[in-house]
């Protein structure tokens, strides 16, 4: 076929065209390489005079480097040898600054313990000074017996029951409890001087107070069987030891409630107290937990504090001397410490300066070693190159005079070929459009055939589709009217039946707007009597805090009066009133202040009297003794005001269950 022919033509062809091309590409090559050998014979002669100068320099070179590297080595050897004799005296010195460093290191640590030790101390020192300050602050007569122990007229007043007396340790709220507020009554000698002591107390409106009479009743105590402990052999005092056993007369020691128990029931007539201060006997019983300590507690509880102090600042005196001999030794062994560094820092410096000196010197020989290597291995490589150049350079010469050029191909057979292989082509693109022609027709025809039938069986199709859809009308129509006929009755029925709830609907519409008028009004009035309910609490406690912090406004004026100038309220009215004419004093030139004339009280200028006067105070500072006073005043004062708080808190409650509960009556009914 043409095809086949076309093919073996092209192979034919290509074969020769093949041949045709190795033979230019020789001529080619020949005289290519002919030109390329003349400059590579041309390129290696150069490249040899190159190497042998530069094999010339690298001898010279090579020379010069051994010369450094003898050099380097006897410098080495030099600085090697001196600092041979440094290392001897190195090991004496490193170990002197050890110990010495030792040494400081062992002072420091026991100066940084002495310090903990001394602080801890101190401030377990300061927390016993406060706690014996707020309790001897605790201890101070808020009421009249303050008055009375203070007191100008002569009236003997021995102290108060809890200073005069000595309890066994444990026992103190026993005694207390037994005691009640006995323990914190003024002790006096006699009946007449108690008489006295209340009449100054009315005269100068200075309170009440509770006064234990020493030479009174003379009453015999109770007898206590051998069996029992009596309370008062509990307690010990020399002034009281005449009445403690009748304030005491009937009193037994338990030790805990249940032989409290035993004792009340076996002996009706005593009174049984337990360490824990819980009274039973004689038909009552008083205990529980302990909400408040007693005058007799808290004055056990200085006298502890005071010894738990006293031990405390003995060993902060103590610390402080060990702190101070550790200081002086501390001080030694830094200054050797200092000493043995010094020597061995100049030791080291100058071992560095050496070593530094030898790492140069190490440096030079081995940078000498390594240039000399690098000379020899480039004189190595230069050798190499020069003899691998000149071996090349023979045979470049030899391959350059025994070439020989070869010949021009023939072409004709290869033009034949061209010829044959154009008209073949031609020929059999000829067949191959008739064939592709021939094709198209048929693929026309069966595309058309294929459509026909397509539609003739989609004709076949819809006509079905049209009968079945006129057989499903026919039975819609009956079921459609079928549904038509129960619609009309089911809206006949809801006609009825919305007709119905309308009616429901106004008549249910009408009672619930009725029952909202009701609630809103019973709503109106409970916010009228809630808010009238709010403003009289609010009123009421604000009113009874206006009372509460005038009342401790005038408390707090008359406890400053009294503890800054020791004046009671009636003295400072009486002396000190604004109807009483106001001292002045005059400073000489020496300091001395002399009295001037009295001028009439001003309120205004005795303002700017005190502002200079608290300024000048305030220049020189002070210290306030009352801070756990006022700061005790604020806590009540803060506790009360807690107080009203939750009271409001629980009548907005209360207001807001009786709102629920009128709201949830209204909904029950309506």
């Amino acid at each position: 076929s043409a095809a086949a022919h076309l093919v073996e033509l092209e192979v034919r062809f290509k074969s020769e065209e093949d041949r045709v091309s190795a033979a230019l590409r020789a001529i080619a090559d020949y005289r290519e390489g002919t030109a390329r050998q003349e400059g590579h014979i041309k390129s290696l002669q150069s490249r040899i005079d190159g190497y042998a100068s530069e094999l010339a320099r690298l001898d010279k070179a090579l020379v010069d480097a051994q010369d450094r590297l003898d050099s380097a080595k006897r410098d080495f050897a030099s600085l090697e040898s001196e600092i041979a004799g440094l290392d001897a005296g190195e090991s004496s010195l490193d170990a002197e600054f050890e110990k010495h460093k030792s040494a400081l290191e062992g002072s420091k640590k026991r100066r940084e313990n002495l310090a903990d030790q001394l602080a801890k101390a101190e401030r377990e020192r300061s927390g016993l000074q406060a706690k014996v300050d707020a309790l001897r602050q605790a201890t101070l007569h808020k009421d009249g017996s303050g008055a009375l122990l203070t007191n100008d007229k002569g009236i003997p007043i021995r102290g108060s029951v809890a200073s005069l007396i000595s309890v066994e340790a444990g026992w103190e709220s026993a005694v207390s409890a037994a005691l009640g507020q006995i323990s914190d009554a003024l002790v006096v000698p006699e009946l007449s001087d108690a008489i006295a002591a209340l009449t100054l107390l009315k005269s100068s409106a200075s309170g009440s107070a509770e006064l234990l009479i020493v030479t009174g009743s003379q009453e015999s105590p109770i007898n206590i069987p051998g069996n029992f402990t009596a309370l008062a052999s509990k307690v010990s005092s020399s002034t009281l030891s005449s009445i403690i056993p009748r304030l005491l007369s009937g009193y037994v020691a338990a030790e805990t409630l249940n032989d409290a128990y035993e004792i009340a029931r076996t002996n009706p007539a005593f009174i049984a107290v337990t360490r824990d201060g819980d009274v039973v006997g004689r038909g009552r019983a008083r205990g529980g937990s302990t909400t408040s300590t007693s005058l007799i507690e808290i004055t056990a509880m200085i006298e502890r504090s005071e010894v738990e102090l006293s031990r405390v600042s003995h060993d902060c005196d103590r610390i402080h001397f060990d702190l101070s001999a550790v200081d002086n030794e501390l001080r030694q062994n830094q200054l050797a410490y200092d000493q043995a560094l010094t020597r061995l820092n100049e030791s080291d410096a100058k071992m560095a300066g050496i070593a530094e000196q030898m790492a140069a010197a190490g440096q030079s020989v081995r940078s000498a070693h390594a240039e000399i290597e690098r000379l020899e291995k480039s004189v190595n490589e230069v050798k190499n190159a020069l003899n691998k150049d000149e071996s090349e350079m023979v045979i470049a010469q030899r391959e350059f005079s025994s070439g020989l050029e070869p010949h021009e191909p023939n072409r004709s057979e290869l033009e034949n070929l061209r010829a044959l292989v154009a008209t073949a082509r031609a020929v059999e693109v000829e067949a191959r459009l008739k064939l592709r022609t021939a094709e198209e027709r048929v693929s026309a025809l069966s595309q058309r055939a294929s459509a026909l039938e397509t539609a003739a069986h989609n004709e076949r199709e819809a006509a079905a589709r049209t009968i079945a859809r006129r057989e499903a009308r026919a039975r819609g129509a009956i079921t459609a009217q079928a549904i038509a006929d129960a619609a009309y009755e089911a809206l006949i029925q809801i006609e009825i039946s919305i007709s119905r709830a309308n009616t429901e609907r106004e008549r249910l519409e009408k009672a619930r707007t009725d029952r909202d008028g009701e609630i809103l009004t019973i709503r109106a009035q409970i916010r009228d009597l809630g808010a009238e309910l709010d403003e009289l609490t609010s009123s009421v406690h604000r009113d009874e805090i206006a009372r509460a912090e005038q009342r401790l406004r005038m408390e707090q004026l008359e406890i400053r009066a009294m503890e800054e100038f020791g004046l009671d309220t009636a003295t400072l009215a009486n002396e000190y009133g604004p109807d009483k004419p106001v001292p002045t004093f005059i400073e000489s030139d020496t300091g001395e202040l002399t009295h001037g004339e009295e001028i009439p009280y001003v309120r205004s200028e005795q303002e700017k009297r005190l502002a200079a006067a608290e300024k000048s105070l305030a220049l020189l500072g002070k210290i306030n003794p009352l801070a756990l006073e006022e700061y005790s005043s604020l806590e009540e004062r803060l506790k009360y005001l807690a107080e009203q708080l939750e009271d409001l808190k629980k009548s907005k409650k209360d207001l807001l269950d009786i709102i629920k509960e009128v709201d949830d009556r209204v909904q029950e009914i309506f």
